[in-house]
């Protein structure tokens, strides 16, 4: 969408200039311009810090005016974020002694007073100028929201946010930013009075080059596109009695959802997080009995809308790990040659071909600490909250074992995993008579191969092409586990392989 997108919104108080601010906080990003205008004691500032406290999930943070500084920075969980007063600014000259020409990139800015900019401001930024009201109460504003070139989209998306929650009953609800993920999800806490609720923003994802056999990558991975198969994949969960959130209202189509609150208790603890091994150990459970069960790869959505949950077949395994070769070799000074490319992807195709004829059972793919939250109140294994399965596929049993039990995040020691893998072995032959334990354990090692190699090129890929560099960290434990796995009699030659031609992490 590109042009102008134009909408206003009645503001009766700052509490409601607080929420107009953090709804639009959910969709900007780095390199992102908004302006405030609008007369003195209009309300920008007023509304600069709200977005500021917000982001920085501080609601008593001291956001000083920048009249006098004329430019405030803030280093904010999600982004970096400049606050401008343009107020004392005579020439649109003085914007490069100030660093606001060029804009700061990789950062959010906003600027009051931008008429004092002239023409030196981007197409690109959304306009906010507020007026007062006076036939509503002392209070009360009105806010005009217009969104410019590339940023008409994020006005449109706005209104429409704004839209739902007002028809789902949050038009009043506090919002608290709550941390987002290497997707482009974002999401919030809505209070309404003493119930807390989850507002996911689950835009659709775009599609990217179709350079993976004529499909983007996450085409040829089977990642969800949209809200509706998190919708599909949590009503299944449920019905099997599963914790899974439960969905209170939707908009498929524009991808809202307001859903249940599971709350913060994790299944770690400590600083760095360590498991809490009665917590694992019921989320083991919780995988035993799953994958016990015979399930369906088609779910009701809708009414008269079903919706398929799709194979998690060789192909898109094979897709998923080329990212070694694509993103983290580079990364290591290794190019392969395509003949050493040719054994990698051959030798893989090979080592699939076990787990991939094993019963098939929802894969929830990121089944590990970040995506699982504690329910004391409840019993069993009701007590292990799932969220993030919006990318389930259907697969081997083994890879959301290997999800749990070698986090991606935090440290897994061996004992530990292999006490949990052998807890998780003897509840499927208590269950089952002809479970294979030995084959079980292959599928195990090569499932950890392959999820282990596709996250070093995905964190590598994370640093290189998103700019977010944090995610390198979690390489060395990722190699760890790597090994741990490599040393599984099933994988010798590609232990041999990945000796002589993957480098190790730095750090």
């Amino acid at each position: 969408m590109t042009g102008v997108v134009t909408f206003e919104t009645a503001l009766a108080d700052e509490t409601a200039t607080a929420q107009l601010m953090a709804d639009l906080a959910l969709l900007i990003g780095p390199g992102d311009l908004i302006t405030l205008s609008g007369d003195l004691g209009a309300g920008k500032t007023a509304a600069a810090r709200a977005m500021i406290r917000y982001l920085a999930g501080d609601r008593e943070l001291e956001v000083p005016s920048p009249t006098f500084t004329l430019a405030q920075s803030y280093e904010l969980p999600p982004f970096a974020l400049v606050h401008a007063d343009l107020y004392r600014v005579d020439d649109a000259a003085e914007l490069e002694e100030i660093g606001l020409s060029p804009l700061p990139e990789a950062t959010v800015v906003l600027m009051e007073w931008p008429e004092r900019a002239g023409d030196a401001l981007p197409l690109d930024r959304i306009d906010i100028a507020f007026r007062h009201d006076g036939a509503r109460g002392e209070t009360a504003r009105v806010a005009v929201i217009k969104g410019h070139g590339k940023a008409a989209a994020q006005v449109a998306r706005l209104q429409a946010l704004r839209q739902f929650l007002e028809d789902a009953g949050h038009g009043g609800s506090r919002r608290e930013r709550m941390a987002g993920d290497a997707s482009i999800r974002s999401y919030a806490r809505l209070y309404r009075g003493d119930r807390a609720f989850i507002l996911m923003n689950s835009p659709k994802r775009p599609d990217g080059p179709a350079i993976y056999h004529g499909k983007s990558y996450s085409a040829a991975v089977h990642l969800a596109e949209d809200v509706r198969p998190f919708v599909a994949i949590a009503g299944g969960l449920r019905g099997r009695g599963f914790s899974a959130p439960k969905i209170h209202d939707a908009d498929l189509e524009q991808g809202f959802l307001v859903t249940e609150d599971f709350g913060k208790e994790g299944v770690i603890e400590g600083e760095p997080g360590r498991p809490i091994v009665a917590r694992y150990e019921v989320a083991t459970d919780l995988l035993a009995r799953l994958h016990g069960e015979q399930v369906t790869d088609v779910l009701p959505l809708a009414p008269h809308v079903t919706y398929k949950v799709p194979s998690f077949d060789s192909q898109a395994m094979l897709t998923e790990i080329g990212l070694m070769l694509e993103w983290y070799l580079p990364d290591r000074g290794a190019d392969p040659s395509e003949e050493l490319r040719a054994e990698f992807i051959a030798m893989w195709r090979a080592l699939l071909q076990g787990p991939l004829a094993a019963r098939n059972t929802w894969v929830l793919r990121d089944y590990h600490s970040p995506n699982l939250l504690w329910l004391g109140a409840r019993e069993g294994i009701s007590r292990v909250g799932i969220l993030d399965f919006q990318d389930a596929v259907m697969g081997p049993p083994a890879y959301d074992v290997v999800s749990l039990l070698q986090d991606a995040r935090i440290d897994v020691a061996e004992d530990i995993e292999r006490a949990l893998f052998n807890r998780y072995v003897e509840a499927r032959r208590t269950a089952d008579n002809n479970f294979d334990a030995s084959e079980f354990a292959a599928h195990y090692a090569i499932m950890s191969a392959q999820r282990n190699t596709r996250l070093l090129g995905t964190f590598a890929r994370l640093n290189r092409r998103d700019g977010k560099p944090h995610y390198l960290k979690h390489q060395p434990r990722i190699w760890t586990y790597l090994n741990r796995a490599l040393a599984h009699g099933s994988l010798a030659s590609l232990r041999d392989w990945y000796a002589a031609h993957v480098p190790p992490p730095v750090g």
